[in-house]
């Protein structure tokens, strides 16, 4: 890794998740949500991100793939009024990746930067994200366009992302809890069933590809419990145009520690659900990456009150090493989820786990 790179992963490995800075933090202050200022960033937080996930199917071919293009900001502990403009008071990072399920294989690309001198921004007005040639910007319409590129990976994408449905507010209108404390929470929505159509350039070559993907937008001054080492979470766009959502925090020996997620059927209101034991995650199958020697479940029985399902990975090895950047690993990729008492196939989305390799210390 280059020195710079050393530099800005060690101003990351601050502000974010130690022990004591999730012990003292007072949590966000609960309050209605009002867009399109809250699509934009909320640098006060100590931490936000914007999750964009989704299907990919090629025009020509019947190749599928999924993806991930996910931007990560963080407020370090460098006092907002520092007079120096070099002062890293921001630092934004970006994940990119490519499950490749033609070739049985996870392209992924990582960025890291401080925020400011036309190198990284986030936007407060509206999503407007820049980390250098890595873009997410909501347009007229609301609309959005990614645009990721990675020489190393051998993958690019530039998706535009049409909603075709309501926000969807996680929590109580958009106050979502992480933990048994009332202060433990987050602000949180979610855009599911978003229409995809864009280009995919794959080892040189490039293909027309449309789909259908999910954002999460989330920002915080607690991430996690501090007995919590991580969490297992799906987001699940439904074949009949409805969106499930559930999570788990999960304590070091594995059992749940506060668990949420929602429901919405077509044309209904969401039906929220929190709780410690609201949803209840069991691992069916796992699988060990060879890179980390971490082992993973990849195929899960969802047990909330929107029913008894199982999720399956659509490719195992779907592990991301972000310690460049984000200081993590872990496990993120395309999956399906189906009745777990027909079998019957119910949707496709995403699963992600964390704190499988380590308690998650972003």
């Amino acid at each position: 890794m280059k020195r710079r790179h050393w530099l800005l992963y060690a101003l990351a490995a601050r502000p974010l998740c130690t022990a004591a800075a999730v012990d003292d933090a007072q949590g966000v202050t609960r309050r209605a949500l009002a867009f399109p200022r809250d699509h934009g960033a909320h640098p006060e937080t100590r931490t936000e991100w914007w999750y964009v996930t989704g299907r990919l199917q090629a025009e020509r071919s019947a190749d599928v793939f999924g993806f991930q293009v996910t931007f990560f900001r963080s407020r370090t502990d460098v006092p907002a009024d520092h007079p120096s403009r070099f002062a890293a008071r921001q630092l934004l990072f970006a994940h990119a990746a490519l499950s490749d399920l033609p070739l049985r294989r996870l392209r992924h690309d990582q960025r890291i930067a401080r925020e400011g001198f036309g190198i990284a921004q986030a936007a407060r007005e509206d999503t407007g994200l820049v980390l250098r040639d890595w873009k997410l910007s909501r347009q007229a319409a609301g609309r959005y366009r990614a645009e990721v590129a990675s020489d190393s990976a051998g993958f690019a994408l530039r998706l535009d992302l049409t909603p075709t449905q309501p926000l969807l507010l996680q929590g109580d209108a958009g106050y979502s809890r992480k933990g048994p404390l009332e202060t433990q929470a987050s602000h949180y929505y979610s855009q599911p069933q978003l229409q995809v159509a864009g280009e995919l350039r794959r080892d040189g070559r490039t293909q027309a590809v449309a789909g259908t993907a999910w954002l999460d937008h989330e920002w915080s001054d607690t991430l996690m419990p501090p007995d919590a080492v991580g969490w297992d979470w799906i987001g699940m766009n439904l074949d009949d145009g409805g969106a499930l959502t559930a999570f788990r925090l999960r304590r070091p020996e594995g059992s749940g520690l506060w668990s949420g997620g929602s429901l919405r059927r077509p044309g209904a209101a969401a039906q929220a659900f929190e709780g410690p034991q609201a949803v209840r995650f069991t691992p069916l199958r796992h699988w060990t990456s060879p890179a980390s020697g971490v082992t993973y479940p990849v195929q899960w029985r969802v047990e909330s009150p929107a029913g008894s399902h199982e999720v399956r990975a659509l490719l195992d090895a779907q592990e991301l090493d972000s310690r460049a950047s984000t200081g993590s690993i872990y496990w993120e990729g395309l999956s399906e989820l189906v009745d777990a008492n027909t079998g019957r196939r119910l949707g496709q989305g995403y699963l992600e786990m964390t704190g499988y390799a380590g308690a998650l210390r972003l």
